[in-house]
């Protein structure tokens, strides 16, 4: 079957389409015939060697697809050859066949499109677990989320609308504010060229921000952990930024608010029985029309490198998606 292989961790540009036996499922996998797939941070990051795991080479990249049930194993008990199905895994989706764990499958409900459901399980998933799981977010909270118009950024936005918290949307360039604020902000700071403090300041009267979703690090996250509110929560996501901050712990002390981890992968692999709830509820709200995943464009498979490189350089809005079949 064709896959897009990675052979050493030297970066996007190195990536070839090539041809591998099909995987076998074990006991608690699904073979799937993978439709689309989406290309995230995560996945330039791994290919280039900068993120904090190593598969074996070669490896197939992608770490979110759709397709239908082709085969499981035999203790899979809620999926069947021929169901429709959202998934998610480490590695394997840039492939005409991949296994997934059944815990990190979920079934597509009618209507919903192979492209839409190569888009949400990640973004989604993590802005789930990162505003009702950790952040326990209430309805009227302030929340400033960096990133804004990228995948996962966009998520966090949309879903934010729904559990009617206060947005405040950081993006890097004024062309993402009109994106972001048909998504459900209401306030839009470009970081790159206002003074983030003082915007911050501005905008919420000088109370502060009560739950902080940071996708940056570096700068940005040290400023954030300014502006905080009293009992506020304050989020370290990932570093796209490229830089692990570091913070004065006199800040949270003060204003006693708390600095929450996000892995939602982790998570999910502790307690796949809890990731595999809050992915039913993502899909229901998926079916709903209640939240709403952006495609940015949709690519064959072979403009792998094309998609990883828009990534890596911040010209994508939510996600590009590889159509395989």
């Amino acid at each position: 079957m064709k896959a897009i292989l990675c052979h050493s961790f030297t970066g996007p540009g190195d990536l070839r389409l090539g041809e591998i036996d099909v995987p076998q499922p074990a006991a608690h996998d699904i073979l799937i015939d993978v439709h689309a797939a989406s290309v995230s941070f995560m996945d330039q990051l791994l290919v280039s060697g900068l993120y904090q795991m190593r598969p074996p080479t070669p490896f197939v990249p992608g770490t979110e697809a759709s397709g239908t049930v082709v085969a499981t194993g035999n203790k899979v008990t809620k999926f069947a050859p021929g169901d429709r199905i959202a998934c998610s895994s480490w590695t394997g989706c840039y492939a005409e066949r991949m296994i997934a764990k059944e815990s990190k499958c979920v079934r597509l409900p009618d209507g919903v499109s192979f492209e839409t459901a190569a888009a949400f399980l990640h973004n989604y998933g993590t802005a789930y677990y990162a505003l009702v799981e950790r952040a326990r977010a209430q309805r009227g909270e302030t929340l400033f989320v960096t990133g804004a118009a990228g995948g996962v950024g966009l998520a966090v936005v949309d879903l934010a609308r729904h559990l009617g918290l206060r947005i405040v949307a950081g993006v890097g360039s004024d062309d993402k504010a009109a994106l972001v604020r048909g998504y459900g902000a209401g306030a839009v700071v470009n970081y790159r060229s206002e003074d983030l403090r003082d915007r911050i300041k501005a905008i919420t009267g000088g109370n502060g921000i009560d739950i902080g979703f940071d996708n940056l690090g570096g700068a940005i996250f040290e400023q954030m952990a300014r502006v905080m509110a009293w009992g506020g929560r304050l989020m370290p996501i990932g570093f796209t930024g490229g830089e692990i901050p570091s913070l004065p712990m006199n800040l949270p002390l003060l204003k006693n608010y708390s600095i929450i981890g996000v892995f939602v992968g982790a998570w999910a692999e502790k307690f796949p029985a809890e990731a595999a709830r809050m992915n039913e509820s993502l899909v229901q709200l998926l079916a709903g029309g209640q939240i709403r995943p952006h495609i940015d464009r949709v690519l064959p498979l072979e403009e792998v490198t094309e998609a990883m490189r828009a990534v890596a350089n911040r010209t994508v809005q939510g996600r590009i998606v590889l159509r395989i079949r």
